[in-house]
């Protein structure tokens, strides 16, 4: 069974997109994995960023995108059944174990949702809607994704900022979650904010325990005039807050050619692999499996003690 990776940080413009596609790029490209893509925020960025606009525009007419899967889990009872393998879209820049579950501007609509979860609990006749929202955030990506989920090593949820629905079903969905983050001040508050946030989720959904656990903070966008001002400061900072394990050594600097590599329609992994950035993204990708690997073999030994 692959494992679920949230890409995730209350604050937008850290650099999340772009993260998600070059670290899952790297893990099929250098490590030979299996590796889906899903896209969670209606500004669609992944997926602009692994296929044309005319290809999404495509694929949005034939119903094969997020939306649509959403829709099958609000109303299941409608005659729109589409396997969850119909949606994906595989071979992400002809790179085979490298696929693309596409968003959505429209992912879902919440009056659509509400109606649905109050027909649910007079049906059932349990008057505790909040209960019965719990159970539908909590499963609502879970089950989208069972389907799927023996076909790859790793799915990687690009979420959207913010505290949506499908970001939270995301987290709850997720076994890990990387924290995407800038080299500044407020970048610092989307840190604090997000595990704020798991907190409560994991309050809210203490009789259905959650078994999220941070990976590590990824700071993207380094090096710059701006940010080099605020560096040793959030540095400082966030090393105060977190073991020195939940932090990835590997920095992105800034590097036009991950920018540039938006209007390829492919990770600059792919197409800039000697550019600065790419370089950077192949070596998270590297400290992603060390991390990964050293977890899950204390999963598998629980009396072995890691010194490091």
């Amino acid at each position: 069974m692959g494992l679920i990776i949230a890409t995730a940080n209350m604050k937008g413009g850290v650099g999340k997109t772009t993260l998600t596609v070059n670290l899952a790029a790297s893990l099929v490209k250098d490590f030979g994995k299996k590796v889906l893509v899903v896209d969670l925020d209606n500004q669609i960025s992944a997926t602009l960023s692994l296929m044309s606009p005319q290809d999404f525009a495509k694929r949005r007419r034939d119903k094969r995108t997020l939306r649509h899967l959403v829709n099958k889990a609000i109303k299941p009872d409608s005659k729109l059944s589409i396997p969850v393998q119909d949606v994906i879209f595989p071979y992400v820049s002809s790179l085979k174990g490298f696929d693309l579950l596409p968003g959505d501007i429209d992912l879902y609509d919440e009056f659509l949702v509400s109606e649905m979860l109050y027909e649910k609990a007079m049906l059932s006749g349990n008057n505790n809607f909040e209960q019965i929202w719990t159970k539908f955030e909590l499963f609502l990506l879970k089950n989208l994704l069972e389907p799927a989920i023996n076909d790859y090593d790793f799915i990687i949820l690009d979420c959207a900022p913010g505290y949506h629905l499908l970001t939270r079903s995301g987290l709850l969905a997720s076994d890990f979650y990387v924290l995407p983050a800038k080299p500044e001040p407020l970048s610092v508050i989307g840190i604090q904010l997000l595990e704020r946030r798991i907190a409560q989720l994991k309050e809210t959904h203490k009789d259905d325990p959650v078994n999220l656990q941070l990976l590590g903070i990824a700071f993207t966008m380094s090096g710059n005039m701006i940010t080099g001002r605020y560096y040793n400061q959030v540095m400082r900072r966030v090393n105060e807050d977190y073991s020195a394990a939940k932090i990835f050594k590997t920095r992105i600097p800034v590097d036009v050619n991950i920018s540039r590599a938006v209007d390829t329609f492919m990770p600059v992994v792919l197409c800039s692999p000697q550019s600065p950035g790419a370089k950077a993204f192949s070596q998270l990708g590297q400290e992603f499996m060390q991390k990964i690997t050293v977890i899950t073999t204390q999963k598998q030994n629980p009396t072995r003690i890691d010194f490091e």
